[in-house]
């Protein structure tokens, strides 16, 4: 080892962890403490009052127990400073099944806020804090991962569709960085196999959803975390510093609605999906309109990855 060398320690690999996003810039955490407790004081409020309206309105069956959702995040837009530029026409057919990348929690709130209809979860989102029982009362049909639920799973879909309720799905299986598109799971898309009582196929549409822009300045690869909430983050610290930041523009694209007769198949369908929602995804991160070879094949491989 020559004299130069042994003068200049090595200094170990420094290991970042997704947990608690941060400033690239500085330690301290981006947004502000004083806005974080205020909007989240207006949220707690808010919802501790309208949970027992919605209770009595699920426990009655009444029309209520699916426009007060939609009220509700929709007034969460406002106290949570999202701003939501809707792209395309939303399927007004009932039921239509509604499939959308998913990167962070956020989106329950931005989707439920512009359809009226149930979510599909993971089995564990009912177990989870105040967000387990708020799913609960919109209805929210929970699947698990085990081959052998999947049936009673698709059973209790198809019984929500039939009833003319919209199904919401997030068919990546999962929440992600927001700078990539999952794979999308076709053994989520099986109810779309089952024909309507008047003999249609289900509607699906693709949405899209990216989180865009943060007081009108573009949102970089760096401080996606902040808004997606994926890995090992802790949902506390997280739901903090995304209410402490200011306005945040986030681009929903509605896609062209399609069905199990268009596509052929299962897995045509989710594969149709899956482009059109990272078609989407790519207009609302670069700000531009995909053209030629070259986007296509930038489409192909985000949505590959994973």
């Amino acid at each position: 080892m020559t004299e130069a060398t042994a003068a200049v320690p090595s200094k170990p690999p420094r290991v970042i962890r997704p947990t608690t996003p941060r400033a690239a810039d500085g330690p301290a955490p981006l947004g502000s403490p004083f806005r974080a407790i205020l909007r989240l004081t207006l949220y707690l409020g808010l919802t501790v009052t309208l949970i027992p309206v919605q209770a009595v309105a699920v426990a009655i069956g009444s029309g209520l127990a699916e426009r007060l959702p939609v009220f509700y995040h929709r007034l969460c837009w406002r106290i949570l400073g999202l701003q939501v530029e809707c792209r395309g026409t939303m399927s007004t057919a009932r039921p239509t099944l509604f499939v959308s990348n998913h990167s962070s929690y956020a989106d329950i709130t931005v989707l439920g806020g512009l359809i009226p209809g149930c979510f599909v979860a993971k089995a564990e989102v009912a177990a989870w804090p105040l967000f387990g029982l708020l799913a609960k009362l919109q209805r929210t049909v929970f699947i698990d991962r085990q081959r052998r639920s999947t049936r009673n799973q698709r059973d209790d879909m198809a019984k929500r569709l039939e009833a003319g309720q919209n199904l919401i799905l997030f068919p990546e299986g999962t929440s992600d960085d927001g700078n990539r598109l999952l794979p999308f799971r076709s053994a989520l898309f099986s109810t779309a196999e089952r024909r309507l009582d008047s003999g249609a196929a289900l509607p699906v549409q693709p949405v899209s959803i990216v989180y865009a822009r943060l007081n009108g300045i573009p949102i970089g690869r760096g401080l996606r975390p902040f808004f997606a909430w994926y890995g090992d983050m802790e949902l506390a610290g997280h739901l903090w510093c995304l209410a402490g930041l200011g306005k945040v523009t986030i681009v929903v694209e509605f896609h062209q609605p399609v069905s199990i007769d268009d596509t052929g198949s299962r897995k045509a369908l989710a594969e149709y999906c899956q482009r059109a929602v990272a078609d989407g995804m790519v207009r609302a991160i670069t700000g531009r309109p995909l053209a030629g070879p070259a986007a296509s094949a930038e489409v192909e491989v985000r949505a590959q990855v994973g």
